[in-house]
């Protein structure tokens, strides 16, 4: 079986992490390149949080959703969520068998972010939602290692960020 291919994207609230992947996943498409999208900040979202009592609800439903997605004959998969790619190993457990991955960090400053949020995040927990989305963002600057590959968005278009990450993926080449 061919090895699984992913592309976690990861980075702040308001850093353009899904905005990148549908960008990608259009391009992708132009280049009749098969691939998946998956939404990983969705994958455990529920009060009290799971994983705050030590249920791997996300790992458990990417597993299950990738299982899907394998069975119906896709090998490429382009993930986002907050923290992905500090938990690479075991993000790639979940998806099971070999899985070949790149990670990329989606920087922005607190004023950007702020004012991407401020425009999406208009209920009672606005501000919270950006203080952490600023603790996000430092907690990732100092633990991604060496292995993440950082953008900043400040300043650059969604289209370019994600002809970035699909040249850095280099899945155009393999198709």
């Amino acid at each position: 079986m061919e090895p699984t291919h992913v592309l976690f994207i990861g980075g702040r609230s308001g850093v353009g992490k899904s905005s990148v992947a549908a960008e990608a996943s259009l391009q992708l498409a132009a280049l009749d390149v098969r691939h998946a999208v998956i939404e990983g900040d969705n994958l455990d979202q529920a009060y009290p949080e799971p994983w705050r009592g030590g249920v791997d609800l996300a790992g458990q439903n990417l597993a299950a959703m990738w299982s899907n997605y394998r069975a119906a004959g896709y090998a490429r998969l382009i993930f986002t969520n907050t923290v992905s790619v500090l938990h690479v190993p075991t993000l790639s457990a979940a998806l099971g068998g070999e899985v070949r991955a790149l990670s990329f960090l989606l920087t922005a400053t607190d004023e950007t972010a702020a004012s991407r949020l401020a425009g999406r995040e208009i209920g009672s927990g606005r501000d919270a939602h950006i203080q952490r989305s600023a603790d996000a963002a430092r907690r990732l600057d100092h633990t991604a290692d060496g292995s993440v590959t950082r953008f900043v968005t400040d300043g650059r278009t969604v289209k370019d960020l994600a002809a970035d990450i699909v040249t850095a993926s280099s899945w155009a080449d393999t198709r």
